[in-house]
């Protein structure tokens, strides 16, 4: 059974991260987003969920503030840009404290403090990432780790995926891809283009370097291109 999720947090690139690294791992599924505190309250009047995702400064009311009022709050892991709050929420007993921006490899460990706190922990509870996937290739299915990808470039219906030393072209669509490969290890700079994060070899203000090539980043996707990248420093 998948662990519902709640994410409190009003800024949309930082919803979008937690939300990223919830689809990516296994026996978690997101219930619901909110914007505030009090989007949450009413959730949570309604309804039962196993985690709350809950970032400290936010209108209206903390988050700190808000969780104080929980007679029987989730499981509770702290997002926040401010590491000040820190003692304050291990006093409210929350499963974990996060610092922004901070990396799926953290996230994964946060979560699996919950199975602790819920005493699941044994080996086969615990939550593992996903590392590969199967694509068909002419007529049969090839898997490729997702740690030998490079970058993807988008044709039309088609994608060509980009080894280091081959590629592979398969009936596709890069925004599906997009949706598939883990937001983590993989972002899109381009209208074109999905790129592995780990291999960028160097980068500017407007494009990337990967393998041999030099790879434009669209105005679109330069915030969370850089946001993601922070992330990895």
């Amino acid at each position: 059974m998948n662990l519902k999720c709640l994410i409190v947090d009003d800024e949309p690139i930082a919803q979008n991260i937690v939300k990223g690294f919830i689809a990516d791992t296994p026996n978690l599924e997101v219930f619901g987003i909110c914007d505030n505190a009090m989007e949450a309250l009413t959730i949570l009047q309604e309804h039962t969920v196993d985690i709350l995702f809950l970032d400290i400064e936010m209108p209206k009311i903390s988050g700190l503030s808000f969780l104080k009022t929980l007679a029987h709050p989730p499981a509770t892991i702290i997002t926040t840009a401010y590491r000040e709050f820190a003692l304050e929420g291990f006093e409210l007993n929350v499963v974990d404290y996060l610092l922004k921006p901070f990396s799926f490899e953290r996230f994964l460990k946060a979560v699996n403090k919950v199975n602790n706190h819920k005493d699941t922990s044994s080996p086969d509870t615990k939550i593992v990432p996903k590392t590969y996937e199967y694509f068909k290739v002419d007529r049969k299915n090839i898997r490729v780790n997702y740690d030998e990808i490079i970058y993807i470039e988008g044709l039309s219906n088609y994608v060509k995926i980009h080894l280091e030393d081959k590629h592979l072209v398969i009936y596709h669509k890069l925004i599906d891809l997009e949706e598939l490969l883990p937001n983590h290890q993989f972002v899109r700079i381009h209208k074109s283009y999905i790129i592995a994060l780990d291999k960028i070899k160097a980068y500017g203000s407007d494009y990337v370097e990967v393998l041999d090539q030099q790879l434009s980043i669209g105005n679109t996707y330069k915030e969370l291109f850089f946001t993601m990248l922070s992330q990895k420093r």
